[in-house]
C-alpha cells in the first residue's frame, strides 16, 4: 500500500485517538485500550513499509504519548484475572463468532463422515479407535454396561488425566494453527471423525441412548471446548493467511496473541469436563432426568459464556459508549 493510500485510510482513526489521549480520564478505558492497540499495530506496519517518514515519526510520537498517559502510575486491578473471565474476554470474543462457526462446521462436517463410514464399513471403528478400545467395549455391552470404560481409575487419577490430556489436545488445536488455518482445520476434522465412527459404533450395538447419556455428561463441554480451541488455531492460521492491511509478521502476531487468548479461556471449562469425566460420568446408573439435567446445564453454559454473553455485553457496552458521546 502506498504511503499516502495509508494515511488516508487511516488519518481520521489517529486524529480521533489523539483527542481521546487529551481528553484523558473523561474517555472510556476500554475506548482508550483498543484505540492503542490499534495505533500500535498501524506503527509496526509504518515501521516495516515507510521507514525514515513523516507518517512514522508522528506515530512515533503519537504512541510514545499515549503510553505514557495510559500506563503513567497505572495500577493492576487485584481482579484482574477474574476481570478477563467476566469482562474483557467476553467483549474481545464477539468479533470471533465467525470463525467459531467455521470451526464448529469443520467438526460437524467431519463427524459426519465418521459416521457414515462406520455404518458403510465395520473395520473403520477399529483403524480409528484401535482394536483394544473396541474388543474392551464390545465387552462391557455383552456385560450389560457399554460405558464401563469410564469406571477405570481412582475418581482423583481420572480426573487429572483426562484433564490435561484436554488441554493438551486444546492447544495442539491451537499450535497446529502456525502453519496456517490448515493445521488446526486437521485437528478438527480428525477429532470429528473420530466422535463420529464412536457415537455410531453404539448406534449399530444397539446401544445408543445408554452409551451417549453417559458419555455426553462430560462430552458437552469437552467436545465444545475442542471446537472453540479449534477458533483459537484458525484465528493464528489466518493471520496467516490473511494480513489485510498488516505486514504478515504483524498479522502474525496479533493472531497469535488474540488465538491465545481464546485457548487460554477454555481451561476452566476443561477441569469442569476433566471432573464431570472423573467424579459423575462413571455412575452409570444414575437416574436419566439428572444425567439430562447436567448435559443441559453444561450446553447451556457453552453457550451463554461463549455466544450469548458476548452479544449482550457488546450491546450493552455500545450503549454506554452512545450514551456517554451524547
Amino acid at each position: 500500500m502506498r504511503e499516502a493510500a495509508f494515511v488516508k485510510q487511516n488519518k481520521e482513526k489517529w486524529i480521533a485517538f489523539e483527542k481521546a489521549i487529551n481528553l484523558g480520564a473523561s474517555t472510556d478505558p476500554d475506548e482508550l485500550a483498543n484505540g492503542y492497540i490499534q495505533l500500535t499495530n498501524d506503527l509496526a506496519y509504518a515501521q516495516t513499509y515507510y521507514a525514515e517518514s513523516k507518517t512514522l515519526l508522528y506515530l512515533n510520537e503519537l504512541a510514545s504519548l499515549a503510553h505514557q498517559k495510559i500506563y503513567k502510575n497505572k495500577k493492576e486491578s487485584k481482579n484482574r484475572i477474574l476481570s478477563f473471565w467476566i469482562t474483557e474476554f467476553p467483549l474481545f470474543f464477539r468479533q470471533y463468532h465467525n470463525t467459531l462457526g467455521r470451526a464448529f462446521l469443520i467438526f460437524i462436517i467431519a463427524s459426519a463422515i465418521g459416521s457414515l463410514s462406520a455404518i458403510n464399513d465395520a473395520t473403520f471403528v477399529r483403524l480409528i479407535l484401535g482394536d483394544a478400545y473396541v474388543n474392551e467395549t464390545l465387552n462391557n455391552i455383552a456385560n450389560g454396561d457399554p460405558a464401563a470404560i469410564y469406571k477405570g481409575g481412582s475418581e482423583i487419577g481420572s480426573f487429572l488425566g483426562i484433564t490435561i490430556n484436554n488441554i493438551r489436545v486444546a492447544f495442539l488445536a491451537f499450535a497446529f494453527g502456525v502453519i496456517t488455518s490448515i493445521g488446526t482445520a486437521y485437528i478438527l476434522f480428525s477429532n470429528g471423525v473420530m466422535l463420529g465412527a464412536f457415537i455410531t459404533f453404539f448406534y449399530t450395538k444397539g446401544v445408543f441412548f445408554e452409551a451417549n447419556k453417559q458419555i455426553w455428561l462430560h462430552g458437552t463441554i469437552e467436545i465444545s471446548v475442542i471446537i472453540i480451541a479449534g477458533c483459537a488455531g484458525l484465528t493464528m492460521g489466518n493471520s496467516i493467511l490473511f494480513p489485510k492491511t498488516y505486514a504478515r509478521r504483524v498479522s502474525f502476531m496479533k493472531g497469535a496473541k488474540d488465538g491465545l487468548k481464546v485457548v487460554v479461556s477454555t481451561i476452566p471449562f476443561f477441569i469442569i469436563a476433566g471432573f464431570i469425566e472423573g467424579f459423575i460420568t462413571r455412575y452409570t446408573n444414575m437416574p436419566n432426568w439428572l444425567a439430562f439435567i447436567i448435559i443441559g446445564t453444561s450446553l447451556f453454559l457453552i453457550i451463554f459464556y461463549y455466544i450469548a454473553y458476548p452479544i449482550l455485553l457488546n450491546t450493552k457496552h455500545e450503549r454506554q459508549l452512545h450514551t456517554a458521546k451524547g
